[in-house]
């Protein structure tokens, strides 16, 4: 089974909140492990939080999911400024402006990138590996 989905959002912090709803619903609906589900939620929440907080007040935003059976894939682009992005296979300092976030992203997730799409809008992807789960029931 699978769910998709795709959605653009004010730059402001009660999108946050919205597309963290969304996402969890997804995954509950698809009988994603609560532990598994937290982790992805909450990777997902600072990497909308860090788009409303560096990338201004206008505009919006954008937050692609795709869950499967094997793997939680979700993408969030912004058009702000972005930023230089350190080695993430070397420790980040969690004090250091948006070090925190990052560190908490690479701790939540199996694959994280920071990529410039060329049409110079900024991309984070995050990628969860997700747990066999019990074989749905048809009911009689």
């Amino acid at each position: 089974m699978e769910i998709e989905f795709t959605v653009r959002l004010p730059v402001d912090s009660h999108s946050v909140p919205f597309v963290r709803g969304l996402c969890r619903k997804a995954l509950d609906h698809l009988k994603i492990g609560k532990d598994t589900t937290d982790e992805i939620v909450l990777a997902l929440t600072e990497a909308c939080a860090n788009v409303v907080q560096h990338s201004g007040d206008e505009g919006d935003y954008e937050v692609a999911v795709r869950i499967d059976d094997d793997i939680c894939r979700i993408s969030v682009w912004d058009e702000g400024g972005g930023f230089q992005v350190p080695d993430l296979s070397r420790p980040v300092d969690p004090t250091a402006d948006g070090g925190a976030g990052l560190v908490l992203m690479r701790a939540l997730v199996d694959e994280l990138a920071f990529e410039q799409d060329p049409d110079g809008r900024h991309r984070v992807t995050l990628e969860k590996r997700l747990e066999p789960r019990p074989a749905l029931r048809l009911i009689d």
